[in-house]
């Protein structure tokens, strides 16, 4: 988790601050971007979760950036807490829901502005896919999308597939054969997959598996090594849709597949629980993908591949209700720190008397007139070729 302060240039001074939270080098890097382009100094408190990361980017802009506008402080959540009790022009979040209302709370009390980026469950609907190059594809994208994002470490990784239930069995052996070709028969060997990134989550991710009714539904995967911190890419079929697995984010390389009846039930199934920061949708059918962009709600929606969206920076990128709010990426960032001020100008040359009271019927009409954009009847109206009454 990080903290970045900023602080708006006016007329060569220091006047405003605001204030980010992120959590890996990357995701601070782009936001502080946007903020230094809209005119804002920096400070930023990287996450205690991730030492180096922190002293990256303390190094970094310590060595290559103006340290009068752009700073870094690192510590523990109590210096985040400590920075929280100031008032800031804004506050931009990245990670937790917990944390994020912490965050909130935090602003409300001096009503700043807020720009939440949550994550979620992000659901991945796989449709029956009849080619076999489609479905070599759609596979091999599904396990980049889960795996190769921080062994599943992120946001918007996949964090369960909904499909049918004719077609889970191949997509199960698909998936198991593309792990093996990607990770090899000893994943932990291969250093193509990240590890745990601390001890207290890899204790919480070998608790989802070990819950009743979970450890029965692996069908591939499920071991781990707490001395090294790494968990082999995981395949579930059909856990309790009560347990904590499919209740909490996974965070992690557990993949459960949910078997459904039809494929358009996956609309449903997303509806029922908290809005993802994203979608991902392997099919083809138009249909499909056109029910799943009208009846569901998320930060972005991606067919036929996953994550990319965050790659393009003239997508927006954000979530929605329990995935957050607010955006960023390219220009939406500079927008993001930014204040679009109205300026209006007028002279003194031209002005209209039924704007003013004492009102009578004519000037109603006319004032009528005018909020329409109806400048004809405005007009003859005052030439007197209209009927007041009309």
């Amino acid at each position: 988790m990080f903290i970045i302060l900023l602080y708006s240039f006016q007329k060569g001074l220091l006047k405003h601050v605001s204030c980010l939270k992120l959590n890996t080098t990357g995701l601070s890097f782009e936001p502080i971007i946007g903020a230094i382009a809209a005119g804002n100094a920096v400070i930023l408190k990287p996450s205690e979760l991730s030492p180096t990361c922190s002293s990256v980017l303390a190094n970094t802009i310590r060595d290559y950036l103006d340290n009068s506008a752009i700073k870094v402080v690192e510590g523990g959540s109590d210096v985040g807490e400590n920075l929280l009790r100031h008032k800031f022009d804004k506050i931009f979040f990245t990670g937790g829901s917990r944390v994020g209302e912490i965050v909130m709370t935090a602003a409300a009390k001096f009503l700043t502005p807020v720009t939440l980026e949550l994550g979620g469950k992000c659901p991945a609907v796989v449709d029956f896919i009849s080619s076999s190059w489609d479905k070599k594809i759609a596979v091999k994208r599904i396990i980049w999308g889960k795996y190769g994002a921080c062994g599943g470490q992120a946001c918007i990784a996949i964090d369960y597939i909904l499909t049918h239930k004719k077609f889970a069995p191949t997509l199960v052996e698909l998936l198991q054969k593309y792990i093996k070709k990607s990770f090899g028969d000893n994943p932990m060997e291969s250093h193509s997959i990240a590890k745990i990134v601390n001890k207290r989550h890899f204790s919480r991710l070998k608790q989802l598996l070990e819950e009743p009714g979970v450890k029965s539904s692996i069908v591939y995967g499920g071991k781990s090594d707490e001395q090294n911190l790494f968990i082999e890419p995981t395949i579930l079929l059909d856990p309790p849709l009560d347990s904590l697995i499919m209740t909490e984010e996974i965070f992690g390389p557990l993949l459960p597949i949910i078997t459904l009846e039809k494929i358009e039930d996956s609309v449903e199934f997303i509806r029922a629980r908290p809005n993802p920061l994203a979608v991902y949708g392997f099919t083809t059918n138009q249909n499909l993908q056109k029910k799943m962009i009208a009846e569901t709600s998320s930060g972005a929606i991606t067919f036929n591949d996953a994550i990319i969206q965050y790659v393009a920076d003239t997508l927006p990128f954000g979530g929605v209700g329990g995935s957050g709010f607010g955006r960023y990426h390219g220009k939406y960032s500079f927008e993001s720190f930014s204040h679009e001020k109205a300026v209006m100008r007028r002279g003194y040359l031209i002005d209209f008397g039924f704007r003013y009271p004492p009102w009578n019927n004519k000037k109603l009409q006319l004032l009528k007139s005018g909020l329409r954009y109806d400048y004809i009847t405005l007009v003859l109206i005052k030439l007197g070729l209209k009927s007041k009454a009309c």
